[in-house]
């Protein structure tokens, strides 16, 4: 019986901690980070991470400041702040092999929270909300940027877990006109999904470094956006013989082309 596997019977509190985390736990910090120093946590990091991750004194962490990389480190204090050392800094990268925009129109209820969540973790760089005419949710101007503000930190939390050191964007809802008019400006390879489409996202051998995806609402582009979209240098392609929901298209057509570019 090996040495590790003898401690671990000896010490409870060491087998429970690795039952209850076998990775360290990953936290990001708003700041930046350095090597080899005493870092105070935020205090709603440090409440996620004592409260809700139940971590304790000497416990291992992994801090990433979304600058690229990451600082292994564990606790070294609880108190009135909770403080990590960190160690060295690691040059890990887990971004995608393509640059991939999700251009995605406005999806109801908690649908477009697990689309902004799925993007994340699947590779997406940037996510585009989008207003359209069949857009069944309608923000104003409030409303609209608390909900970035919300997606913003669904990002967070999926970079988190996804491991994933760099943060995609989340840009302020814009309308599909707009967007569109300023695509035309944009270089990159853009495809819009449509389910009456000729070319399969399969038939799309040229994938280039940086895509836009443009995925439309639950009720789909009107004749007049999908026109506007042809002009604005938008390919449409589909996705198989099924017409998939707005919330499942998006990250179906996002892992299709990682996976055409080799990321997968």
């Amino acid at each position: 019986m090996g040495t590790g596997r003898v401690e671990l019977l000896q010490n409870p509190l060491v087998l429970t901690r690795s039952l209850r985390h076998p990775m360290p736990p990953r936290l990001y910090c708003d700041f930046s980070l350095r090597p080899d120093a005493m870092i105070a946590l935020s205090d709603a990091t440090a409440h996620h991470a004592l409260r809700v991750l139940r971590l304790g004194l000497a416990d291992e962490v992994v801090l990433f400041d979304g600058a690229g990389g990451e600082y292994a480190g564990h606790i070294a204090e609880i108190g009135r702040r909770c403080i990590v050392r960190t160690g060295s800094w690691s040059d890990i990268e887990r971004e995608a092999a393509i640059a991939v925009t999700l251009a995605q129109c406005l999806a109801s209820g908690e649908k477009m929270d697990w689309i902004v969540q799925k993007a994340v973790e699947l590779g997406a760089c940037r996510i585009v909300p989008l207003q359209s005419r069949r857009s069944v949710v309608r923000l104003d101007e409030t409303r609209a940027a608390r909900r970035v503000e919300h997606w913003r930190r669904l990002v967070l939390s999926s970079c988190e877990q996804c491991g994933r050191n760099r943060m995609p964007d989340i840009a302020p809802v814009a309308a599909l006109p707009e967007f569109l008019a300023h695509s035309m400006q944009t270089a990159g390879l853009k495809l819009c999904l449509d389910p009456a489409a000729e070319q399969a996202l399969g038939a799309v051998h040229a994938v280039a470094r940086e895509i836009t995806l443009l995925v439309g609402p639950e009720g789909g582009f009107d004749e007049t956006e999908t026109l506007i979209a042809r002009q604005a240098g938008f390919a449409g392609v589909r996705l198989g013989a099924r017409v998939l929901r707005t919330e499942t298209a998006g990250c179906t057509a996002l892992a299709g082309l990682l996976a055409l570019a080799g990321d997968f």
